[in-house]
């Protein structure tokens, strides 16, 4: 794992813009490795713990470039929709006969990230999304009471792939009519035996929202520390 650098207080932290930012989970993750963030949702994001842009990421992010704003920045992440390429939304919609109705905004994404001249990561769970899986990684990584796992394209910067560790069993739940139990809980859906709230915050290690979907479409922050982090020691001349 890379060791963590020393967060220098009292001067100003390199600051990160967190691009469908959700209810920051990832935004939380960088700020912990020593990140200033600021989001940006289309959503109304009340729970959001730091600043954002209430609107079109993309469109903010093309203004962000036209006016040269987009140099207050450091570094970008980006988490753009794309659940027909999602392996839940392929499965479904295999077994029900529909074809793909979401729109894919990873491509689009992907062009404005490269314009913007700066570092960034484009994040997609495991499924069909068309991204470099440069890093991959799991909760069970990180002590976390999720597997989750998710994809990873740094774009402009390097970073170790950290070893994979076996899951500790199943993930807790009914499957086909019968109750499995486990050490992890699915941070997904209702019903099924799924997890409350409040065991869902904990598995993740998000305490500042209470809201189910926003919890289910989090990124657990311990994964966007270990990005952060990766990124800061590799750069340090950002971190100072």
């Amino acid at each position: 794992m890379t060791q963590p650098i020393p967060i220098r207080r009292g001067r100003p932290r390199p600051r990160l813009l967190d691009l469908f930012s959700c209810a920051g989970g990832a935004g939380k993750g960088y700020e912990d490795a020593g990140f200033e963030v600021d989001g940006c949702d289309l959503a109304h994001r009340p729970n959001y713990p730091f600043p954002y842009h209430h609107g079109d990421a993309l469109e903010y992010l093309a203004a962000l470039i036209t006016t040269g704003e987009i140099r207050r920045y450091a570094f970008v992440h980006a988490s753009p929709p794309c659940q027909d390429k999602c392996s839940l939304t392929v499965g479904t919609n295999r077994s029900q006969g529909w074809g793909g109705t979401h729109e894919d905004l990873v491509a689009p994404t992907r062009t404005l990230l490269d314009a913007t001249g700066l570092p960034y990561v484009i994040e997609q769970p495991n499924g069909r999304a068309e991204i470099r899986k440069d890093l991959s990684l799991c909760g069970e990584m990180f002590g976390l009471g999720v597997i989750r796992h998710r994809n990873f394209e740094l774009g402009g910067w390097n970073a170790e792939q950290p070893a994979h560790r076996p899951h500790r069993g199943r993930v807790r739940g009914y499957r086909h009519g019968r109750f499995y139990d486990g050490p992890y809980v699915a941070a997904y859906g209702n019903g099924g035996g799924k997890p409350t709230v409040s065991e869902l915050q904990a598995a993740m290690g998000i305490t500042w929202t209470d809201v189910r979907e926003e919890l289910t479409e989090a990124i657990p922050p311990a994964y966007t520390e270990h990005i952060g982090r990766a990124f800061l020691t590799a750069n340090v001349e950002v971190a100072a």
